[in-house]
């Protein structure tokens, strides 16, 4: 009997001992499960860890006059400067960012090319300001390119000598025995040296006879010594003194609009509209939905000619410069489908009316977008209508018309 319950003993802890030793080979197991899937878990998030954002510096603007080349303002990106024709770059023409958050170098400024300022023209001649170089306009007995040379040649037709306020003295003096006299910038030297009185240079009429770069955008007006250039009713001068800016009328609360009309501005003026939905025809009738938007009330089943009636109608204003350079992209359609509504697969552009039509082609700029584009330029002043339609279809049956009403105001001006 004790040898019976010896050898069960030792049975039961043989049993216990493998019970033991599997239990601890899956404590192992699940051990190396987690560390793995905690490592995983590691690995994951100090990737997707964001990186520190790098040092970058203040952002720099373009020079008056000039223009900058380059848009990231990180450590170590550089940003170059360049000026206009006409003017000569001051400061740093590249700056590069530094790891303490400061540009290299020092501001870039354009400032205008003044070749007259170290009075380069001789006895009497004025020098005018051009593109990166100047030009002496010598007196009557006097040629070369600083009047150096003496001539015998003919008055000078571009010069003022009816009125006493374009008249100056020039200013004498008496250099080895011979006296030298000369002029103001702006006036020339008229007569003989003894007896001679500087007169106006008329720099309008001397750019318009020579065919030189235009000196204003719109007028020049002579003035005594210099000239002014000014601009049409409707327009600023710009800082440049040369250049004419449109006025917006409209948001400057300068117009005269009654309530109900809308203000749209146009080069040199602007313009009262009050946009209509055409009337009811048939079982085709529209609703205002918005000051520049209708939309087609519904439609009986059985009514073909309703559903073949654009579904909305919209009106866009556009004021243009006169002989705009073309092709021109002027005006986009696109579509948008519903919620939850499958949108159109196909889409199918045309002109469909106006009183300039062969100015205009319009065509699909990519999937879900037409573009209207001006092929031959218009000149001002006048009022150009434009109609664009836009069908779209869905496994090529026809689903709905969008129509665009487009006005263009073509200003009398090219700027």
């Amino acid at each position: 009997q004790s040898c019976l319950s010896r050898q069960q003993l030792l049975a039961a802890i043989r049993q216990m001992q493998q019970l033991l030793k599997g239990q601890e080979t899956r404590f192992s197991e699940g051990l190396r499960a987690v560390r793995s899937r905690l490592s995983t878990i590691h690995a994951s998030l100090a990737k997707a860890a964001p990186e520190p954002p790098a040092a970058a510096c203040p952002a720099l603007q373009a020079p008056a006059d000039g223009r900058m080349f380059g848009t990231k303002y990180l450590v170590d990106h550089e940003v170059h400067f360049a000026c206009d024709p006409g003017f000569q770059l001051l400061g740093s023409s590249t700056r590069i960012c530094q790891a303490n958050g400061s540009w290299t170098g020092q501001e870039a400024r354009c400032a205008e090319i003044r070749e007259c300022s170290s009075s380069p023209c001789q006895n009497g001649g004025t020098c005018l300001e051009g593109l990166n170089h100047f030009k002496c306009l010598c007196p009557p007995q006097w040629t070369g390119t600083t009047c150096q040379n003496q001539a015998q040649t003919a008055p000078p037709t571009w010069s003022v000598t009816d009125d006493p306020a374009f008249s100056r003295q020039p200013r004498c003096a008496q250099i080895a025995q011979t006296q030298q006299c000369s002029c103001d910038p702006g006036f020339h030297m008229s007569g003989t040296a003894s007896n001679g009185i500087c007169q106006d240079l008329n720099e309008c009429e001397v750019y318009r006879q020579q065919g030189g770069p235009r000196l204003c955008a719109h007028a020049c007006v002579n003035i005594p010594g210099s000239f002014r250039c000014s601009c049409p009713a409707g327009y600023v001068l710009l800082g440049d003194g040369k250049s004419c800016e449109d006025i917006d009328e409209c948001s400057l609360s300068q117009d005269n609009c009654t309530s109900g009309s809308t203000c749209i501005n146009t080069g040199g003026g602007f313009q009262c509209v009050t946009p209509q939905c055409p009337p009811a025809a048939g079982n085709v009738s529209y609703v205002k939905t918005s000051p520049f938007q209708c939309e087609r009330n519904p439609c009986p089943m059985e009514s073909r000619s309703c559903h073949q009636a654009p579904k909305t109608i919209s009106f866009h204003y556009l004021p243009l410069p006169s002989k705009l350079q073309t092709p021109a992209p002027l005006f986009r359609m696109a579509t948008a489908a519903a919620p939850g509504r499958p949108g159109p697969d196909s889409l199918r552009f045309g002109i469909a009316g106006g009183n300039e039509r062969g100015h205009f082609v319009v065509q699909r700029s990519d999937r879900h977008t037409g573009e209207l584009l001006l092929l031959q330029s218009l000149r001002g002043p006048r009022t150009v209508h434009v109609d664009v339609d836009m069908a779209e279809y869905l496994d090529r049956a026809f689903q709905a018309k969008h129509l665009s009403k487009i006005t263009l105001f073509v200003s009398a001006y090219e700027f």
